[in-house]
């Protein structure tokens, strides 16, 4: 078993462990519907991920052509070059060096182009499918946005205020679910980074690890307000 990777299965196995707890804990919370979504989400990303960073076989075989090509165009100028050496012909000798330079330019542009071709092609996927974790990520955000530490507080109420049944217990654990949640969606963005070590796309999992840190930072500063009003009663706050 290896400790230097990330294990797909093991997040998974974590989220469904961590649906149940906010099933039982919460009965009908909308906060267990988006836990299964990204359940859906990491069972495809286990297989997209792994999927994008395979080789393309036929593109890379069309790269192969394409050099094979470009270096026979190169031994026939070179072999008529030689030709026109050997009968002393000196303008013709000078126009086919041009010719191979050009030549040589033109494939050699070529062939940058086919070799990354195909790592263009796999940033552009991995882009597409990290997208994903921007959005659910501010999904779970707008869930605690409105579990306000006031609402455990004694304190006036609005028509507008929004109904808050929730104990300090409650409430501590709800939050705490929404950071788990937030991590772990972060972390199912690292497996792209982790198939695929490209700079752009370990860039982009970078910036959603960022997001999810400072989501996950607002929601312990709630819990931590509300460890401050109920005491630091410790057997409040290690139940899960």
């Amino acid at each position: 078993m290896s400790y230097r990777t990330l294990d797909a299965a093991k997040i998974l196995k974590t989220l469904r462990t961590l649906e149940q707890r906010i099933v039982e804990r919460f009965p009908g919370a909308g906060l267990a519907a988006v836990c299964s979504d990204l359940i859906a989400i990491g069972e495809d990303t286990q297989r997209d991920a792994q999927a994008i960073a395979a080789p393309n076989w036929p593109l890379r075989l069309i790269v192969y052509l394409a050099v094979a090509a470009g270096l026979a165009g190169l031994g026939v100028i070179a072999w008529e070059i030689n030709v026109q050496l050997g009968n002393a012909e000196v303008f013709s000798f000078f126009q086919g060096v041009e010719a191979v330079m050009n030549i040589t330019v033109l494939v050699g542009a070529a062939l940058l182009f086919a070799t990354t071709v195909d790592d263009r092609i796999k940033r552009r996927q991995a882009l597409g499918k990290l997208h994903i974790f921007r959005s659910i990520a501010h999904v779970i955000d707008m869930h605690q946005l409105t579990k306000d530490p006031g609402s455990v507080l004694d304190g006036p109420r609005t028509e507008s205020s929004p109904v808050r049944s929730m104990t300090k217990f409650e409430l501590t654990r709800y939050l705490d679910y929404c950071s788990e949640m937030l991590s772990l969606a972060s972390k199912l963005a690292a497996l792209y980074a982790q198939e695929l070590p490209d700079a752009v796309v370990i860039d982009a999992v970078n910036e959603i690890e960022n997001l999810t840190a400072s989501f996950s930072r607002k929601i312990w500063q709630k819990i931590s307000i509300v460890e401050a009003h109920v005491g630091g009663d410790p057997g409040i706050l290690t139940a899960r």
